[in-house]
């Protein structure tokens, strides 16, 4: 007999046998119930999820999984849900808080940080830590949009767990670089087709200005240079996985031959360039704040780049 706070893991699987041991192991003594809807798996993902004891149904293979989210839901019988990617498991201190929230009448869904774990180490900076992400909820409070790596709509009462390395989900992002490409490759080939879909058109600067833009926030804004070569490396793929969105866009109307205005790409080099500039200044003014000399020489070179931008 099911309590009445119980407890339902829903997780959608393609290819992930080697994974869904950890994640399934980790939800033992926690959920009362797992759901695991596999999308055609070629490996034995499915056969795994059946010998831990979990509901195995099948759902049509989809280039994303976010259409297959609310199928998999539908198929939870709990009051709340903890809804994982295979490559994701909880700890102790996470499962033992998420319980108590069960007692509470006044929540409805939860933000929980997510570990990160990318080439073998944790990213602290880069825009990957706390990572909040809306995975524990009561069922029917929470539903997913059709569109990749979308935001799910919300209703009720939400509440953000302190972003402590014990109570953050355990996420095996990336493994390797080839992983990292393989994926950047099936993304922004989904993403190129939602903008051919809207029948946008990439400008110079999409494939300038906004990986640049991309490595900037990443890598300056939210301090990635702190993660090391890791964070130096993740931020350069980060932004380069920005600019494969619109080269396959570019691609798939057609791969047009097209001259390349003159005006335009100067104008999205310039743009490009103070940017960067104004980033970089802050970082050497911060990391060399005790050498007035060259802090003056590097903020001084930014100033010509401001007033040269707009030549």
């Amino acid at each position: 007999m099911k309590s009445k706070n119980s407890i339902s893991a829903v997780i959608n699987v393609r290819n992930e046998a080697d994974n869904l041991i950890k994640c399934l192991r980790s939800l033992r003594g926690f959920a009362d119930e797992i759901i695991v809807v596999d999308m055609h798996s070629l490996d034995n993902s499915a056969q795994i999820a059946k010998d831990a004891g979990a509901k195995v149904f099948q759902y049509r293979w989809m280039k994303v999984v976010e259409p297959a989210r609310n199928y998999a839901l539908s198929k939870a019988t709990g009051k709340w849900i903890i809804l994982l990617d295979p490559d994701e498991y909880l700890t102790k201190n996470l499962k033992l808080e998420l319980k108590k929230i069960t007692e509470r009448s006044d929540v409805d869904y939860v933000k929980i940080p997510r570990k990160n774990i990318i080439f073998g180490k944790w990213i602290k900076h880069s825009n990957s830590w706390p990572d909040y992400l809306i995975r524990f909820f009561k069922k029917g409070y929470v539903t997913w949009k059709k569109e990749i790596h979308s935001q799910p709509e919300v209703k009720g009462n939400g509440i953000t767990i302190l972003d402590s390395e014990a109570l953050a989900i355990r996420h095996n992002n990336y493994t390797s670089i080839t992983q990292f490409v393989t994926r950047a490759l099936r993304y922004s080939g989904i993403q190129a087709d939602e903008l051919k879909a809207l029948d946008y058109r990439p400008k110079t600067s999409d494939f300038i200005l906004k990986p640049i833009q991309e490595f900037n926030s990443r890598f300056f804004y939210s301090e990635g240079y702190k993660d090391g070569i890791h964070g130096l490396i993740f931020c350069i793929l980060q932004a380069f996985s920005i600019a494969l969105v619109y080269i396959r866009l570019w691609e798939k109307q057609g791969s047009k031959d097209k001259s390349l205005s003159r005006e335009s790409f100067v104008s999205a080099s310039l743009e490009t360039s103070f940017e960067y500039s104004y980033w970089f200044t802050k970082y050497f003014s911060q990391e060399y704040s005790s050498n007035i000399l060259k802090v003056s020489l590097i903020k001084l070179r930014h100033f010509f780049n401001r007033f040269t931008k707009n030549f």
